[in-house]
């Protein structure tokens, strides 16, 4: 096998290939243009959407040149693949606007678009020209409903509702792959096992509009490799927490969450997470995964992971503010942080007000919820104790030398409160 597809085999990436054999024998023998695919249907990306991205970068750095698909076209009408129910639609202002966010970050991840290596792609630039009547004659005849249908995505959604518009989904994303093909000699469309179906389309679609049958010698054959759709030891969608997903986006996500997430995975996900999320050599994954305490590999884990999305000084700030937080030296400075309003703590702060005030519960009746289980704590003289009940107050006397107070909601999530005038 070609060393990276066994370099992406070993890190637990590939799922399902349509030709390996063939594929492994043409990177051997050149330089593959391969592409992956990304609708702006949010302003973010959230790690979920990452794995074929981390696939990208292994293959760029073997010699292989990879093109970010952004699909600002095909956002205007939503994949159906592993949705219960039809996207809301956006207005064509919303979707440029998280194209031109989701460009920035993955240009940021990718190391730069340099034209050569790693190309930056819209379709944009042709789905919308498309004449209608046209498209169905030399596009929409090449293919079978019969087939459409037997694909996963769409059985699924036949047994919610599936709309007209969402059924052509399938038909576009095949012409950007043809597309793509034909501007820049595109031959291998990589992405997550829920796009089997789609990638096989545009492969068939490609030997269909290039009458491969009548030409066997000069058609150059596409090939589709898919990655797993990565969930954690118990079942859980990878990177879904108490928050919702992971985004890249640090408003969205801070980084010291962002950095929490991975530090506190099971000890069963360490070692393929190692694989899958870091640039580390295998053996060093393995001797990570391996250790007799597998927090020191999850720490390395968190730092590698934070330092790809956010940069080194944002990791080395998360891992600072942890290690304060959990007692292990650090800088307290880098902890989480929020400023709330002093009147209320001279007036006598609720306990449940200032665990939602703090935004380390999301509503005041998870803020009860907490407390009533016990899962509540405040630092009193240097030491975090545990809120009794709902009714408790905190008052300016448990305030820290710097005028502070570290709160905890469970046992991994930390804040340091400041009160203002």
């Amino acid at each position: 096998m070609n060393n990276v597809l066994q370099e992406l085999s070993l890190r637990g990436f590939v799922s399902q290939c349509t030709a390996m054999d063939e594929l492994s024998s043409l990177m051997d023998a050149e330089p593959v243009t391969f592409y992956v695919g990304c609708d702006p249907t949010g302003s973010s990306l959230h790690i979920g959407h990452m794995v074929p991205f981390f696939a990208f970068r292994h293959l760029r750095a073997a010699g292989h040149r990879g093109i970010a698909l952004i699909g600002s076209g095909t956002a205007r009408i939503g994949d159906p693949s592993g949705k219960t129910e039809m996207r809301k639609m956006l207005n064509c202002n919303e979707i440029e606007q998280n194209a031109a966010f989701i460009r920035e970050q993955l240009e940021r991840f990718l190391g730069g678009f340099d034209g050569e290596s790693a190309i930056c792609a819209d379709n944009s630039g042709w789905l919308p020209r498309l004449n209608y009547i046209d498209f169905l004659r030399e596009v929409g005849v090449h293919f079978s409903v019969n087939r459409m249908l037997s694909f996963e995505a769409y059985k699924k959604r036949l047994e919610t509702g599936l709309s007209f518009i969402e059924f052509n989904y399938q038909l576009l994303q095949s012409y950007d792959f043809f597309q793509l093909y034909k501007r820049y000699g595109c031959r291998l469309q990589i992405g997550g096992d829920d796009q089997w179906g789609n990638i096989v389309a545009g492969m068939e679609l490609i030997r269909r509009m290039e009458n491969a049958e009548e030409t066997p010698g000069s058609f150059l054959e596409p090939f589709g490799l898919t990655f797993p759709l990565v969930t954690t030891s118990d079942g859980k969608k990878m990177g879904k927490t108490e928050k919702g997903a992971l985004f890249l986006d640090p408003a969205r996500t801070a980084p010291y969450d962002f950095f929490q997430y991975w530090r506190n995975i099971t000890d069963s996900d360490l070692k393929r997470f190692l694989l899958m999320f870091t640039f580390l050599p295998v053996s060093e994954c393995e001797r990570l995964a391996g250790l007799a305490n597998p927090n020191e590999g999850k720490e390395r884990l968190a730092f590698e992971v934070t330092a790809l999305i956010h940069g080194k000084d944002e990791a080395e700030k998360a891992l600072s503010g942890a290690k304060a937080a959990f007692g292990g030296g650090g800088d307290i400075n880098a902890m989480p942080a929020q400023n709330l309003e002093k009147s209320k703590l001279k007036a006598g702060y609720n306990a449940v007000e200032l665990f939602f005030d703090s935004k380390l519960c999301s509503t005041k009746s998870e803020a009860r919820r907490l407390i009533e289980q016990g899962g509540a704590f405040v630092t009193k003289c240097g030491v975090l104790t545990a809120v009794k009940n709902v009714e408790e107050v905190i008052s300016t006397g448990v305030l820290d030398d710097s005028g502070a107070l570290i709160i905890r909601a469970g046992k991994k999530r930390f804040c340091r409160v400041f009160f203002v005038e």
